[in-house]
């Protein structure tokens, strides 16, 4: 009997958490706790990690770091209130580095692993870019632009800031040349190692420390991103080899320990447009090269070498998922290491390669740090547990990863979510998201987005159209030279599948997009007229202006084809504005003023467009201070907020008033999460 009314007593409880918990709103996930770049000590023993939090106050987001035993237990605030960035340990553990503001310029700092005062390293002219250390732990090689001289200073803060975008290191923006740079720890002595008008992107230096390679150009045109090689510097004579001479982008250049050999990632050489990345293997002296990663078909990030030279481990997403994989470089074997339906992201390892230090999340599990054995990575150490309140309090949305031939026959696949514990009868609003890119992707991973809208009640399909990564090269290759026409089929196929399957009220549908997916979603309306609502952020309305604007060169070469004077047909019919008489959308319009990826003017000139004809509402939101991402909280809530606002509307036909944000509860909230984290 005692037994038989704990077992009730135990569900009643049950039943009153499920029913306690409440929609996620925008605020809870600016509130969240983020996790930022983590770093494993070289003997695996602890980890140093950096978690963030908005700021009201300041209207920032704040990064601190903390010390973790990694095999878990209390953590404890490493580097005090300065904080720092770019973390790294000497290769022997003894030390750590940062980077600190020092007299307004980036400098390298020092402090002992097990604690202490950070003391500065570095006092170099201008700020220390990236950086990385030796194998002796004594030296660090490090990137910095040339110094204006006291001359050139004293004009450029007189009013004669000018300059010539044709004349390099000048481009779409001003720039700088820049140098690589040895510095001796024990004597403080900086050593320049490269010479003439440079503009150096990554550099490694060999684990003899006697060659160091760097990727680097000579001009900085607008349209010629990708035209870098990789070079070889003698660190004695300061002799320099070009290795690589082609179109296609190098990175990721990471030595062999044999000193000879190097592996870097790229696209084929020849054929390397829309074409994801491989991985190559070059002989220094030879200049010998061979593609390594076999026929791995999948998105490859972040390349970790064994001891011994023989394996390399990365990220791969195929897919919707991102695991950890091995590659053997003898013969190209790939093996996944790692089992999980959802966003595996190393963060680092141990110097061994014996000890992997990882984040995890899915769509419904905010990322946590986690560490484990290579060989038991089924079995890890959690660290963190940054956000409790998520899986404690909030009621997130269902989802299922679905699949549908779009008119053409091709396989497309995409996530669906619905609000949770709610019964579909098919009266369900509808809202269609489109990912950036064009090569973006939805994957398995906790954006909160989705669950704000699954809590007022919509329905969602993320399709990865063609043209998205992770799905091989054909796949990605999709929509050149067919951007709106092929894509859009796609996404249309998967709104037809929910209406069929009798998921969703057709006259109740919205649709939304951030930069490809602005540009698409443009595109959408003026084809249909089924979406009672549209939001398109960052967009692109007129390919031909956008050409001497963005800085989307590949966008426009391949997805459309040709230039706006031998190919004008093209360029109008791919440009929604020149449709714009055929939308019957109402429309919502989103940029950042310092956005020079997809240019605020292109919104303007689409907004100006409707609002002349006067067919529908329209609005045009400019977010000051703000890029091709937004970094400031009260703008990331206006946008969200007059997003919801704005479908709500037109769709539901709802005069809806967005969540008071109490400061008082803001500031409790962010002391609790503290405490739980």
């Amino acid at each position: 009997m005692q037994k038989t009314l704990l077992t009730l007593l135990a569900l009643i409880v049950s039943f009153s958490a499920v029913a306690q918990k409440r929609a996620m709103t925008t605020d809870d996930y600016i509130n969240m706790v983020n996790l930022r770049s983590s770093y494993l000590s070289p003997d695996g023993e602890f980890v140093i990690f950096g978690k963030s939090k908005v700021d009201w106050d300041e209207n920032e987001y704040n990064t601190k770091y903390y010390y973790i035993p990694a095999d878990s237990g209390d953590s404890y605030q490493y580097l005090g209130e300065e904080g720092g960035s770019d973390i790294k340990f000497s290769p022997d553990g003894k030390y750590i580095s940062l980077k600190r503001r020092a007299d307004k310029k980036s400098q390298i700092f020092l402090l002992p692993t097990q604690g202490g005062e950070a003391v500065q390293l570095t006092e170099h002219k201008s700020s220390v870019g990236s950086y990385e250390w030796g194998a002796d732990s004594k030296t660090i090689y490090f990137e910095s632009d040339v110094p204006k001289s006291s001359e050139e200073k004293k004009k450029y803060e007189a009013g004669y800031d000018h300059f010539f975008m044709d004349e390099p290191p000048h481009g779409q923006s001003e720039g700088e040349w820049n140098h690589l740079w040895k510095f001796d720890i024990d004597s403080k002595e900086e050593t320049k190692l490269t010479h003439g008008e440079l503009i150096i992107g990554s550099f490694t230096v060999s684990p003899d420390q006697k060659r160091l390679l760097y990727t680097a150009k000579f001009q900085n045109r607008r349209n010629l991103g990708n035209k870098s090689e990789i070079y070889l510097l003698q660190i004695g004579d300061s002799t320099v080899t070009q290795l690589t001479d082609n179109d296609a982008p190098e990175g990721s250049l990471t030595w062999l320990p044999d000193n000879k050999h190097f592996v870097y990632s790229a696209p084929d050489d020849e054929e390397w447009e829309l074409r994801q990345d491989k991985l190559w293997k070059m002989n220094v002296d030879s200049k010998e090269y061979e593609m390594i990663s076999g026929n791995y078909n999948g998105d490859m990030r972040g390349y970790y070498v064994s001891p011994n030279g023989k394996k390399i481990y990365f990220q791969g997403t195929e897919k919707t998922n991102t695991n950890l994989y091995s590659l053997n470089v003898d013969n190209g074997r790939v093996q996944r290491l790692s089992d999980v339906t959802g966003t595996f992201n190393v963060m680092d390892f141990d110097k061994k390669r014996e000890t992997v230090l990882f984040s995890k999340e899915d769509i419904v599990t905010p990322a946590d740090l986690y560490v484990a054995d290579l060989g038991d990575l089924e079995n890890p150490t959690r660290l963190t547990d940054l956000n409790p309140f998520v899986r404690d309090s909030l009621q997130l949305a269902d989802y299922e990863v679905v699949s549908w031939e779009s008119y053409d026959g091709l396989e497309i696949e995409g996530i669906k979510y619905t609000p949770a514990e709610v019964e579909n009868d098919g009266s369900a609003p509808f809202l269609l998201h489109i990912h950036g890119g064009p090569a973006g992707v939805f994957t398995n991973s906790f954006s909160a987005r989705y669950h704000v809208w699954a809590g007022l009640g919509y329905v969602q399909l993320a399709p990865n159209v063609r043209g998205s990564t992770a799905y091989g090269d054909e796949f990605l290759q999709g929509n050149m030279e067919d951007i709106g026409d092929g894509d859009y089929n796609d996404l249309m196929s998967g709104v037809d599948m929910m209406i069929e399957n009798e998921e969703v009220d057709s006259d109740k549908m919205a649709v939304r997009g951030w930069s490809y997916g602005g540009i698409l979603g443009g595109t959408v309306i003026t084809k249909t007229d089924r979406f009672k609502a549209a939001s398109l952020g960052a967009m692109v309305s007129d390919w031909s202006s956008e050409y001497g604007l963005g800085f989307n060169y590949d966008v426009r070469l391949w997805y459309i084809g040709g230039t706006p004077w031998n190919n004008p047909e093209d360029y109008r019919h791919r440009s929604p504005a020149t449709h714009a008489a055929d939308v019957t959308t109402p429309t919502l319009f989103l940029h950042g003023l310092n956005d020079r990826v997809d240019t605020p003017a292109q919104s303007q000139i689409f907004f100006t467009y409707l609002k002349d004809i006067g067919k529908v509402d329209t609005r045009y939101i400019k977010f000051k201070r703000e890029g091709h991402g937004f970094r400031e909280p009260r703008n990331q809530r206006t946008r969200d907020i007059e997003e919801i606002k704005w479908i709500q509307k037109y769709t539901l036909g709802l005069d809806w008033e967005a969540w008071e944000r109490a400061e008082k509860k803001d500031k409790k909230s962010d002391e609790e999460s503290e405490k739980d984290s």
